[in-house]
C-alpha cells in the first residue's frame, strides 16, 4: 500500500513560478486544508496497517512537508509502533524543497531510514530562474547546503528536477552539474501546464523542446555508462524495465492509472496527486473505509479513463515502452477520440534516436 500524504496542505515556504499544486488550489472551493494533526495522522497509519499486504510506504509531499513541524514526524514510528500488530513492513519517504533543512531534520531522515527526494533543477541559474523564495531570491544556496547535509548524515536521497522550455535547452549544462557534483539517483519531471490554459505559461514544455532534452541527456547519460560510471535516471530506467517485461514503477509511465491514496492535511482522500480536487475526492479516513473510497473511485471511473487510448498508441511501434503516458499528460482532441499524450512527438523522435543505445545499457546493467 502507498500513501502519498499531504501533512501541510498546500503550504510552502517558497514560490516557484510552476508550481502544479498551487493551481490545483486554485480548481477546490477549499483551496488550503491547514496542518495535519497527530490525531489525524494515527487514524491514517491505523487505518493503512490494518488493511496493508506485506508492506505499508507513507510518504510526504506537499506544498512543503515539513513545515508541519519536525515533532509530526518523530510521532510517526511510535504511531507505526503501536498499530503495526501484523508487522506490516514499513517505508518512510519525503518530498522537500530543502529551503528550510537543518541538522535535526537530517539526522531523523538518516535514522528513520527516509527516503528523501531533494528538489534541485540544475546549475544556479537554471534553479533560481523558477525556484524562488517568498520575497522573490533564489534558492540555490540554500538547497545545495541541505544537500551537503544529507551527505554528511548520510541520508538517502534523489535530486527531482523539473524540465521546463527553458530548462531544457540546458540539459547538458544540468547533467555536468549533477555529474560534478556526484548526485547518483535523478529523476526529471516535465513541467505540468496549467489545468484550464496548457502552453499558456513562459515555462511550457512542448514536445520538440522535450525531445531535445531527452536525447541531450541521454547521450549524456550512456557515455557515462560506458565509461564504467552507472547514474540512475527514473525515466531511462522504467523504459529499460519495460523493455524486459518489468511494470514501470513511476505510475505515470504504465499507462494506467494505478489504485492511489492521496491524503490532504484534513484526512480527505483523492485518486491523484495530479487531481486533488473536490470533484475526484473519494472520501476521508476520518469517516470512511478503504472499502468506500475504492467503491468511490470505481464510481468515478478515474482508473478505466485512464485504459481509453488513442488510435494511433495502438499502432505506434513504440507503444510497450510509451503505454500513451501519464494521463494528466493527456489532451483531449475532440471529435469523441481518446487523449492523446501531449509529448508524443517527442518520443516518436526520441525511442529511434536510443532505442538500440538503450537495449546495449540493458545488457550492460543486466550482466553487471
Amino acid at each position: 500500500m502507498n500513501l502519498l500524504i499531504k501533512p501541510a496542505s498546500g503550504a510552502c515556504n517558497m514560490r516557484c513560478s510552476y508550481c502544479f499544486y498551487a493551481d490545483e488550489m486554485a480548481h477546490r472551493e477549499c483551496a488550503n486544508f491547514g496542518m495535519m494533526s497527530v490525531e489525524t495522522l494515527e487514524k491514517i497509519v491505523e487505518k493503512s496497517l490494518a488493511n496493508a499486504d506485506r508492506f505499508c510506504n507513507f510518504m510526504f509531499q506537499g506544498g512543503e512537508p515539513t513545515l508541519v513541524g519536525i515533532d509530526f514526524y518523530r510521532a510517526l514510528p511510535e504511531l507505526v509502533k503501536k498499530h503495526n500488530t501484523r508487522g506490516v513492513g514499513v517505508g518512510y519517504a519525503i518530498q522537500t524543497n530543502g529551503y528550510n533543512i537543518d541538522d535535526e531534520w537530517a539526522r531523523l531522515f538518516a535514522r528513520e531510514k527516509y527516503l528523501v527526494g531533494l528538489s534541485l533543477d540544475g546549475p544556479r541559474e537554471i534553479h533560481d530562474a523558477n525556484r524562488k523564495n517568498a520575497a522573490g531570491r533564489g534558492t540555490f544556496d540554500a538547497v545545495t547546503k541541505t544537500a551537503a547535509l544529507f551527505d554528511k548524515h548520510k541520508v538517502e536521497y534523489n535530486i527531482l528536477s523539473v524540465v521546463t522550455g527553458a530548462s531544457a535547452r540546458g540539459a547538458l549544462k544540468i547533467h555536468n552539474y549533477f555529474d560534478a557534483k556526484g548526485f547518483g539517483y535523478q529523476q526529471y519531471i516535465p513541467c505540468l501546464d496549467p489545468l484550464d490554459a496548457p502552453g499558456s505559461t513562459p515555462m511550457a514544455l512542448k514536445a520538440d523542446q522535450y525531445a531535445a532534452f531527452l536525447c541531450r541527456t541521454f547521450d549524456a547519460w550512456y557515455d557515462d555508462l560506458c565509461r564504467g560510471k552507472y547514474v540512475y535516471n527514473r525515466t531511462f530506467e522504467n523504459w529499460m524495465a519495460a523493455m524486459i517485461g518489468r511494470a514501470p514503477e513511476n505510475c505515470g509511465m504504465a499507462g494506467v492509472c494505478s489504485p492511489q491514496y492521496v491524503v490532504e492535511a484534513d484526512g480527505g482522500v483523492y485518486p491523484c496527486d495530479f487531481f486533488v480536487m473536490d470533484e475526484y475526492k473519494l472520501g476521508n479516513f476520518l469517516t470512511d473505509s478503504f472499502e468506500q473510497m475504492d467503491a468511490k473511485r470505481a464510481e468515478l471511473g478515474f482508473i478505466e479513463r485512464s485504459r481509453r487510448l488513442h488510435p494511433d498508441c495502438m499502432q505506434c511501434r513504440y507503444y510497450t515502452l510509451c503505454r500513451g503516458g501519464c494521463y494528466r499528460d493527456r489532451v483531449e482532441l475532440g471529435d469523441g477520440e481518446p487523449p492523446k499524450n501531449r509529448f508524443c512527438a517527442a518520443y516518436l523522435k526520441f525511442f529511434p534516436y536510443a532505442v538500440d543505445r538503450m537495449a546495449d545499457a540493458v545488457r550492460r546493467l543486466l550482466n553487471n
